[in-house]
């Protein structure tokens, strides 16, 4: 497991990025893997840094896995701000028009549809947040 420790502000997104980026390009991950990996670090790491500490700041922990059985990636998030489950929202209905729908979900909703598996747990004073990517 290798681990990246930042503070959750959006400015630090492109460190956050360029973490696991490295760490894809070592596994030689397809453009396709790393594109749907990428935007779905963005949506979780920029969701964290606005909400998590909100209106302070706190620290967050990106942390980078593989397994091999089956060959995956998995990112996992780590923050101690309020506990909050982005799981526990329903869906948008992305049938209706943006307008009428109402304001947020639609980076879970992405997330989900990227990530191979995508689960949240609150233990022991921290939000961990898994994407897992089959490759």
């Amino acid at each position: 497991m290798k681990e990246l420790s930042v503070q959750a502000t959006a400015k630090n997104l492109p460190q956050v990025l360029e973490f696991v980026d490295a760490n894809l390009e070592a596994l030689g991950c397809s453009p396709t893997d790393q594109f749907q990996i990428d935007v779905a670090v963005e949506e979780v790491f920029v969701n964290i840094a606005s909400y998590a500490y909100s209106p302070e700041e706190g620290p967050a922990a990106v942390r980078f896995e593989t397994s091999q059985d089956p060959s995956s990636v998995i990112v996992r998030f780590v923050d101690w701000g309020a506990p909050y489950d982005p799981l526990a929202r329903p869906d948008p209905d992305i049938r209706r028009p943006l307008r009428e729908r109402p304001r947020g979900g639609l980076g879970v909703f992405v997330t989900r549809q990227y990530m191979d598996g995508v689960d949240y747990q609150y233990r022991d004073g921290q939000n961990i947040l898994t994407l897992t990517k089959r490759l």
